[in-house]
């Protein structure tokens, strides 16, 4: 739910749009209200996981991001389904880490690569179809169903958790967690991103000025305070070890392109190229089918002969589909200029998600799983905020062009080679990467097991 409603609004937006007379900040409102609260929340969440058991915190995460997807299916105005979205990425942020560090907790390190690049390519591939279900439920009835139907997931995700998975936390958490970290995180993220939305449109006015003075200054302080308190809400011991910071770099600007591509490919195929919704949805089929397909074999494969060239590999050919995309203006035919870029571009997120997921976590102290799928996903989330805020402006769309097809493809074309030079950015990073993380630990025949079990709690 939390990968498919990151990307199921793109497509939806034409329509969203149009029925709540929103302007292109008001889109990016309704993207970054829900990439903020993920992303400024979800290294908190991860810590409560730790502390609190991470499956409690991963079902609360479920059952809240139900309630506010209910809102959001209701809301009247923009305003409204932007205040809806924020909660809706409360509940992502608290269910998201959980997820992925209830995996690491309960597999013996050797095969926690796979387990990994599973969840990494089911994630991929639900942010991937996430175009082709919102087409289908908005021509279906609305852009509301794109938020209604999550509530019989809801349902789902509880019962199975409840009833199949096991209760795990870190039994050397002491303490709560750092609320005070949290909260100047959270404003100094929401600050910057006020001013970068807001500055196309009001100018450099007092509002747009405060912002992001504000967001600064918290930003600064959150910084200060987890290099001087003696438990930190990010520790710094995390960022001692190159490969963990390579990779959260790599995931930063990676992310920051996917992010900004499949905010605008949704609008550019309806309003240039005259798809429909469920047309335009279907465009990025082959992307899913790629990464249900080699996303799994990626994490065995990575852990076997190192994560580097996969991790060099996969953002140059996302980087090489950008580049293929700018050829997708009115006019040009599926066959040879959709289907060659989406096919590239689904291979290469097949090559780097679940490595780069599975190298970050392995980079950590087993202790800190929670908090390093905390911070990954906070850095993703923080790459796609970053792109929705600024790659707009950057690109010439503001006001009302992204329903003008001949400034929407302008502004496209712009973006993309923006986003290719990220996504680019991202694989020569990778280069610098010595080390095979993911290696097992143990000798290949001797027991996996290096002392009895300590994070599964006792059920009672």
């Amino acid at each position: 739910m939390a990968m498919l409603d990151s990307s199921v609004v793109n497509i939806a937006l034409p329509r969203l749009g149009q029925e709540l007379g929103a302007s292109v900040s008001g889109l990016q409102w309704v993207l970054d209200g829900y990439l903020l609260a993920l992303a400024a929340l979800i290294l908190v969440a991860g810590s409560l996981g730790d502390r609190y058991g991470r499956r409690r915190v991963f079902v609360v995460g479920v059952v809240w991001f139900g309630v506010a997807s209910v809102l959001c299916g209701l809301a009247l105005s923009t305003p409204m389904l932007v205040v809806s979205r924020v909660l809706q990425g409360i509940g992502g942020a608290l269910l998201t880490p959980g997820s992925l560090a209830i995996l690491q907790a309960v597999f013996h390190r050797e095969d926690r690569a796979r387990a990994i690049g599973t969840w990494s390519g089911l994630g991929g591939i639900a942010a991937a179809v996430g175009p082709l279900v919102g087409g289908l439920l908005v021509q279906l009835w609305s852009w509301r169903l794109a938020f209604l139907v999550n509530i019989p997931l809801v349902v789902v995700c509880v019962w199975l958790a409840l009833r199949y998975v096991p209760e795990t936390r870190d039994e050397e958490f002491t303490g709560h967690p750092n609320v005070l970290d949290s909260v100047l995180g959270a404003v100094g993220l929401a600050g910057i991103t006020a001013a970068l939305v807001e500055a196309p449109v009001r100018g450099a006015d007092w509002l747009v000025v405060g912002s992001g003075v504000l967001g600064v200054v918290s930003f600064t302080a959150f910084v200060l305070l987890q290099r001087r308190q003696a438990n930190p809400l990010v520790p710094p011991a995390l960022f001692a070890n190159h490969t963990f910071v390579v990779a959260n770099a790599l995931t930063l600007v990676v992310y920051a392109a996917l992010t900004g591509v499949m905010m605008l490919m949704g609008l550019q195929l309806q309003t240039s190229l005259g798809y429909s919704p469920t047309a335009a949805g279907v465009a990025g089929l082959p992307i899913t089918l790629i990464m249900l397909a080699l996303s799994s074999r990626s994490g065995q494969l990575a852990a076997r002969w190192g994560p580097r060239w996969f991790l060099v590999l996969g953002p140059l050919l996302i980087a090489a589909a950008m580049l293929l995309m700018t050829r997708i203006t009115p006019g040009a035919s599926y066959l040879g200029s959709v289907l060659p870029a989406v096919a590239l571009f689904g291979l290469g997120l097949s090559i780097v998600v679940a490595p780069v997921t599975a190298t970050v976590l392995a980079a950590a102290p087993d202790r800190y799983v929670g908090l390093a799928s905390g911070v990954n996903n906070a850095v993703a989330r923080t790459g796609g905020l970053l792109a929705v805020a600024v790659l707009p402006a950057a690109a010439g769309l503001t006001g009302a062009a992204y329903a003008d097809p001949a400034a929407l493809t302008s502004g496209w074309r712009t973006a993309l080679l923006i986003c290719a030079g990220l996504a680019a950015v991202g694989g020569f990073l990778a280069l610098s990467i010595r080390d095979n993380v993911l290696a097992p630990s143990t000798p290949p025949h001797s027991c996996g097991i290096d002392s009895p079990p300590t994070q599964v709690a006792n059920k009672t």
